[in-house]
């Protein structure tokens, strides 16, 4: 495999990347069947053989995160209700047919659990190199898929491990993080003396970096989401009103704050349909997560929404001062809530967003040049 680039290798990969060379070690045989087997491994009459997530906390609870309890850098140590299922990677996964989706870190090493699919994302994980222990940046995180996919041509066949590769698809959502450290600590971070379109190309360009190493590593289907408006989330919109540093609309979002994610929405959109003119043989698909969850903000009731401004789980006006420190302090009514915590959306609106991706309703257009669900059923 060709390896486009130095990513930095994060230690706690080195124990997993030993764990697993263990089970090929201690007589794990596959035979040509099995090859077969994997190479037609599709599902519902789908042309697709797994998922594996990269992310930050919009594909990740905490439980793929090192330590999170004892050493996450949020006001909110439950990111959503508890289970990844919530979280709108693993409802798509639900629409596929897939439902044995690992966490990297949970896995034993065995070949069936990443022909299962593999959840590389970690709360907390940023586009800039800025992975510690805690947590995996988005070049840990592909270090850590480069490994897994190596480990694939050792157990199985190169051709099969290649047929695997190009008919699974890879799904990629960051930023948020980013844009959150940039906000809530702007007084200390640099980049906010600069343009929101120099920071966004920093961030653009570092991941279509990523998408390239992935095409090399054999990737042909890729889903790439942008951020959502984080100018509506209850803690932006909360120190907004602490500081007087940003307008809130009607809605009750931050339209400065929305203007820096937009701008970084735009670019990422525009890079991948460049990225797609130039490999004609992928498929890549951005999701515009900031425009569906901005529709459900002005049209709640047509959702079935009640409250577009306050978390479901948090404490303080809006429940934004404090965040989700235990799941029993949560409302009664989360389905009636946008926002679970902080930050980051209830699973009733991932559910929307979920079945807009796959299939244009009720938000049509979420994701483009195809939905999720002909990129399922495209022959690569």
């Amino acid at each position: 495999m060709r390896i486009r680039g130095s990513l930095v290798h994060s230690p706690p990969a080195v124990v997993m990347l030993m764990c697993m060379f263990s089970s090929i070690v201690h007589g794990q045989q596959y035979t040509e069947e099995t090859d077969s087997n994997v190479a037609a491994n599709g599902r519902n009459g789908s042309l697709l053989s797994s998922l594996f997530i990269l992310g930050d906390s919009s594909v990740d609870c905490g439980d793929n995160t090192l330590l999170y309890p004892l050493l996450h850098g949020r006001l909110s140590l439950y990111p959503c209700n508890g289970s990844d299922s919530s979280l709108l990677p693993q409802l798509i996964a639900e629409k596929i047919g897939l439902t044995s989706i690992q966490p990297f870190y949970a896995q034993n090493g065995s070949l069936n659990e990443i022909l299962g699919g593999l959840n590389f994302g970690s709360t907390q994980a940023t586009i800039m190199n800025q992975g510690g222990f805690s947590h995996q940046s988005l070049n840990q995180q592909l270090r850590q898929v480069s490994e897994s996919m190596q480990l694939l041509q050792l157990q199985l066949s190169e051709k099969a491990a290649l047929e695997f590769t190009k008919s699974s698809i890879f799904f990629l959502s960051f930023g948020k993080e980013d844009y959150i450290d940039l906000f809530l600590h702007n007084s200390s971070n640099p980049m906010i003396n600069h343009s929101a379109q120099y920071f966004a190309t920093i961030l653009v360009n570092q991941m279509t970096n990523a998408m390239r190493y992935l095409y090399d590593a054999n990737a042909r289907k890729i889903i790439c989401l942008g951020v959502l408006p984080l100018g509506c989330t209850p803690r932006i919109a909360w120190e907004s009103n602490q500081t007087s540093d940003g307008v809130i609309n009607g809605n009750g979002c931050v339209d400065n704050v929305n203007n820096w994610v937009l701008e970084y929405n735009r670019l990422l959109d525009e890079h991948i349909v460049q990225l797609n003119a130039e490999f004609s043989d992928a498929h890549i698909v951005f999701c515009d997560v900031y425009s569906g969850i901005l529709e459900i903000i002005n049209r709640p009731r047509f959702y079935g929404f009640e409250d577009t401004k306050s978390a479901c789980c948090g404490l303080g006006l809006n429940g934004a001062m404090v965040g989700c420190i235990s799941t029993e302090m949560a409302c009664n009514q989360a389905s009636g809530h946008v926002w679970w915590d902080l930050f980051n959306p209830t699973e009733a609106a991932n559910s929307i967003l979920a079945e807009a991706a796959w299939s244009n309703q009720p938000i049509p257009d979420l994701c483009r040049p195809f939905t999720i669900h002909e990129l399922v059923k495209t022959k690569t």
